[in-house]
């Protein structure tokens, strides 16, 4: 059995105008983007589009894979790092810059695998899948809460990407969020040895 036939030089061209046009849309607008949009922003017509990616969500995860998998991939580089509370906290920082830049992102992440390709969503579980870890590690470790298990991470997460965003949000500073989220995350220190909890009069 043989494979595709390689792209003529100036399909190839064209294929590779949509990609990079289609980047900037989706990081921009997420999947609202029409796909005649793209095309009429990468200079083609629609049925040049179409031919190279026959619906929407067939460009969507083109554009999305290589991005996924690095986070993943990041994630996965972090399974055993020595500091396991500065590695979840470093990886969620990662994750909130990322999606307040690129909303296709976002709107991966949250489709849990009905409207984009089973590829994607895969890739969208081994990220979870590696904030679990790292949660379970962090834990642990004494650095992050006990009380929080990787469906209450994923929500805040899933919120703040969701809040940044939004053209209402754009003035606000991802690292002041990310600042707070830290807090919240943060294990209580110890009490005092001999404390009693009380202000010292």
């Amino acid at each position: 059995m043989t494979g595709p036939k390689p792209l003529r030089s100036d399909a190839r061209r064209n294929r590779d105008r949509l990609l990079e046009v289609a980047r900037a849309a989706f990081a921009a607008d997420g999947l609202s983007v029409p796909l005649d949009e793209i095309a009429r922003r990468a200079g083609v017509g629609p049925g040049t589009l179409y031919r190279h990616f026959p619906a929407k969500e067939t460009l969507f995860e083109a554009v999305l894979r290589g991005r996924m998998q690095s986070l993943a991939d990041e994630a996965a580089a972090l399974h055993d790092d020595q500091d396991p509370g500065a590695a979840l906290l470093g990886f969620v920082d990662r994750l909130i810059a990322e999606a307040a830049l690129k909303r296709d992102l976002v709107d991966a992440l949250a489709s849990a695998g009905t409207e984009l390709s089973a590829g994607l969503a895969e890739t969208g579980a081994q990220i979870r899948g590696g904030i679990r870890h790292l949660l379970v590690r962090a834990q642990a470790s004494g650095a992050i809460r006990p009380d929080i298990g990787v469906d209450d991470l994923m929500t805040i997460i899933a919120s703040m990407m969701f809040a940044l965003r939004r053209g209402s949000a754009q003035a606000s500073d991802p690292r002041r969020a990310v600042a707070v989220l830290r807090d919240g995350l943060l294990a209580a220190p110890p009490p005092a040895a001999g404390g009693d909890g009380r202000r010292a009069s």
